[in-house]
């Protein structure tokens, strides 16, 4: 059997996720009878049968939904190739740094004060993102470095360099009596009837269990809290994106959280070897 091409990889995922012919074909700027032949074709010499179709409409088969998601990462690995081969080309160009937006705000800031300070550091580009997406971004290459924090992002396979170790504080509002403690601990903020704690989503995606609104960028539970509505636990750090309607109470026996600079194993990168070095002198310049 030939080798698939990624152009019948990406034809077929368009059908597989409009689950339409028509419009997948206007999703790729082709005509719909050239489509349905390249996904005739593709079933043919995989000797499978990929979509079901009826006059009801389209639908995919047990192999279609493998090949659906094998054919999602193998198009992500050669974009991914291709931004790599063209940042090689262009060694001035600036390493990319992802960070959860309004996290670890002093420890960024000093990091590119640290780099600043170096004459043959590269230069850094920020590319702020929201809750959890430091990872996807460095295995697709979008990211060369990112700020990530333990044990709430994920790690798996990343190499990483320990900056800051700090403890957590509630963000509750201002109007609220918890607002006028000076310290809280997890028993007090984590059955309050008016104000349940707002629920991040797993590594996974899904949600936990429990009373709260479910939430995933900052700017939702920023207004959510500012209504009273919910409370959440963040890095004592993440206060810099707070509202004057909040108010934040250090957590005492909440579990301590650790920042770090990841970046993807695999990275030959002489530029992000430098990054992590000037990371790592900070750090021990602080000791």
């Amino acid at each position: 059997m030939d080798d698939l091409e990624t152009r019948e990889l990406r034809y077929f995922v368009a059908v597989a996720e409009e689950l339409h012919f028509g419009r997948a074909a206007g999703r790729l700027g082709i005509a719909q009878p050239p489509l349905s032949r390249a996904i005739a074709r593709l079933e043919r010499r995989l000797g499978v049968r990929l979509l079901d179709r009826d006059r009801r409409g389209v639908a995919l088969t047990d192999a279609g939904s493998v090949l659906l998601r094998e054919a999602g990462a193998a198009l992500d690995a050669v974009a991914a190739a291709a931004r790599r081969t063209r940042r090689a080309a262009d060694p001035k160009r600036p390493l990319v740094l992802a960070t959860k937006a309004g996290a670890s705000h002093e420890v960024l800031r000093r990091l590119l004060d640290a780099v600043a300070g170096e004459p043959e550091a590269p230069p850094v580009e920020i590319l702020l993102c929201e809750v959890g997406e430091q990872a996807r971004l460095l295995r697709d290459r979008h990211a060369d470095v990112a700020l990530m924090h333990r044990p709430y992002d994920d790690l798996a396979g990343f190499d990483s360099e320990d900056l800051h170790v700090e403890g957590q504080v509630a963000i509750v509002p201002a109007g609220h009596p918890l607002a006028s403690r000076g310290r809280l601990t997890l028993a007090d903020v984590q059955d309050v009837p008016d104000l349940p704690i707002a629920r991040w989503p797993r590594l996974d995606g899904s949600y936990p269990d429990g009373p709260g609104p479910e939430a995933r960028t900052q700017s939702q539970l920023a207004q959510l809290v500012a209504l009273g509505r919910t409370l959440l636990l963040i890095p004592a750090s993440s206060r810099a994106w707070q509202w004057p309607e909040h108010v934040a109470v250090p957590v005492v026996d909440a579990p301590k959280v650790t920042t770090v600079i990841a970046w993807p194993p695999s990275s030959r990168s002489l530029a992000v070897a430098s990054l992590v070095g000037v990371a790592a002198g900070m750090i021990m310049a602080a000791t």
